[in-house]
């Protein structure tokens, strides 16, 4: 006789529990969430600019080169290669400009200081722009060296004007319609997470512009910036 026994399949190994693959998930999340609030609180170990300082070369580039952009941004790095040895940081001598569309404004860029904490830039425009400031997680200090900005955040019924010589600081969190009249440009100093505010600069060039070339400069201005910086210990 010949009998007929189904073979019964068992696994030594049961499907994981849905339950606990969440609860390891949110666990992991939890440990990131409490590392980047760690990081956060302790950030402004690695600045290096200080605000007034850079307020004090910003008033002293409008005096020695008045009426005369490309002076002041001579006077500017100049000063800054003083101040800050090449071993410390690295300040960029080189002026490549670079197109920047962020938030629907148009301008020109040139990347003086580049790192994982700080930025430092020129950026401007000759024929006037205007757009959204964008949301950012960095101190914005924009600092005045011709033209004029105007800015306004919503509720406000009169706007914000700045002038040569003044600063205009966007704490973090804070978003505005800003509009730079013909011949404004300034110097532009960020602190806080600098990666964070990348997608915003790079947005408009992928959705927008498609300007390949450009997205390609500033990407590889920005990246040999801040590693040049990190194999100094800035970070």
């Amino acid at each position: 006789m010949v009998s007929n026994k189904k073979n019964l399949k068992t696994s030594s190994h049961p499907a994981p529990s849905f339950f606990l693959t969440w609860v390891k998930r949110i666990g992991v999340l939890s440990v990131l969430v409490l590392l980047c609030g760690w990081l956060d609180t302790i950030k402004d170990r690695w600045y290096i600019f200080d605000p007034d300082f850079l307020h004090e070369l910003q008033v002293a580039a409008i005096d020695a080169s008045p009426n005369d952009t490309a002076g002041m941004i001579k006077h500017i790095v100049s000063n800054l290669t003083e101040t800050y040895p090449d071993n410390k940081i690295h300040v960029n001598t080189h002026e490549e400009w670079v197109f920047n569309n962020a938030g629907g404004a148009m301008g020109a860029m040139y990347i003086i200081h580049a790192s994982i904490t700080e930025y430092l830039i020129i950026f401007g425009t000759p024929l006037g722009t205007e757009g959204h400031s964008g949301l950012h997680t960095a101190d914005d200090y924009f600092h005045i060296l011709s033209g004029e900005q105007w800015a306004f955040r919503p509720g406000a019924l009169e706007m914000e004007r700045y002038t040569p010589g003044m600063v205009h600081l966007m704490p973090r969190g804070v978003a505005k319609q800003y509009k730079m009249h013909k011949g404004c440009w300034a110097m532009e100093y960020a602190r806080g997470w600098i990666p964070l505010m990348l997608p915003f600069g790079f947005a408009d060039g992928f959705t927008s512009t498609l300007d390949v070339p450009t997205l390609y400069n500033t990407a590889r201005i920005t990246g040999r910036e801040i590693i040049s910086n990190l194999l100094r210990g800035k970070i």
